[in-house]
C-alpha cells in the first residue's frame, strides 16, 4: 500500500510534478489517457452516461493524481455496495479499503457534506408538505448510512416552512434516547408550530419498533396542548424509509 504522501493530494488539489535539475520529462502513465477520456465523456454526455464506479473515479482523480483509480473505485463499491453508501461511510471505514488513504477518505467526506448541503437547500424555507420527495432525499443523504442512531427534528413555522433542522440525540447502533420534554421545549424556543421527527436504523430495516411508536405518541401528547403538531415520524434505512403517518400508526 502506497503512503499517503506518495499517492494523494488532499482536498482535490492536483499539482503537476516538478522535475529535478538535469532530469528530462517522461511519458504520461497509461492511466492519464483514461482520465482524459473519462472527463471528456462527463463533459459531453453528463453523469448519466457514467457508471457509479466511473463517477467515483472522477472524484478520486484529484486526491490520487499519480495512480490508476479504477481498481480503488471498484474496491470501494464492493465494500460498501453503492456510490451513496461509499459517500455515507465513516471516514475510518473508508481508510480500511486498500490504497484509500487519509486524503482520499477525507475528500470523499467533503463531497458527501456538499451533497447534504445541496439537499438541505432544496427544502430550506419551502413548504415542507408540498416538497415531500425533497424532504426524504435530504433525510436519506443526511442519515441513511450513519453507523449510529440519530434522532433529528425538522422544526416548521405556521406555513409549514422549515425553520431549523437539528440532531437532538445520537445513540448506539440500535437505540437513541429521546426526551419528549426537550423536543417540546426546543420547538417553543424556535416558535415552531409543527415538527417532523426523523431517525435512522443503522441495521437498514426502517420498520418502526414498538418503542418507536410509543415514544412518538408520547411526544404528540406532550406537544398538542401547546399548539405544536407532529406531522410525521420518518424512519430512514439504507434501502428505504417508513412513514408512521403513512402506516397510520399515529
Amino acid at each position: 500500500m502506497a503512503a499517503d504522501g506518495d499517492d494523494e493530494r488532499g482536498f482535490f488539489h492536483e499539482r503537476p510534478l516538478a522535475l529535478k535539475p538535469g532530469k528530462t520529462a517522461v511519458a504520461k502513465p497509461q492511466h492519464a489517457g483514461h482520465r482524459d477520456r473519462l472527463r471528456q465523456r462527463f463533459r459531453e454526455a453528463g453523469s448519466g452516461a457514467l457508471a457509479d464506479y466511473e463517477l467515483l473515479e472522477l472524484l478520486l482523480f484529484r486526491s490520487i493524481p499519480r495512480a490508476d483509480t479504477k481498481a480503488r473505485a471498484k474496491a470501494l463499491l464492493k465494500r460498501f455496495g453503492s456510490l451513496a453508501e461509499v459517500l455515507g461511510a465513516p471516514e475510518h471505514l473508508l481508510r480500511e479499503v486498500e490504497d484509500i488513504g487519509e486524503g482520499a477518505a477525507l475528500d470523499l467526506k467533503v463531497v458527501a457534506a456538499a451533497a447534504q448541503r445541496m439537499a438541505r437547500g432544496e427544502i430550506k424555507g419551502r413548504e415542507i408538505l408540498s416538497s415531500w420527495t425533497q424532504v426524504i432525499d435530504y433525510c436519506r443523504a443526511a442519515m441513511a448510512f450513519e453507523d449510529r442512531e440519530q434522532f433529528r427534528i425538522l422544526f416548521l413555522d405556521k406555513k409549514n416552512a422549515l425553520i431549523a433542522d437539528e440532531v437532538q440525540q445520537t445513540g448506539t447502533v440500535d437505540h437513541t434516547p429521546v426526551y419528549p420534554r426537550e423536543v417540546v421545549r426546543r420547538a417553543l424556543e424556535l416558535s415552531a408550530t409543527a415538527v417532523i421527527l426523523v431517525h435512522n436504523h443503522p441495521s437498514g430495516d426502517p420498520t418502526p419498533s414498538r418503542a418507536d411508536i410509543d415514544m412518538t405518541k408520547t411526544i404528540i401528547a406532550s406537544a398538542k396542548p401547546l399548539g405544536i403538531s407532529v406531522h410525521d415520524h420518518i424512519i430512514i434505512g439504507k434501502k428505504g424509509h417508513t412513514s408512521m403517518k403513512g402506516l397510520m400508526l399515529i
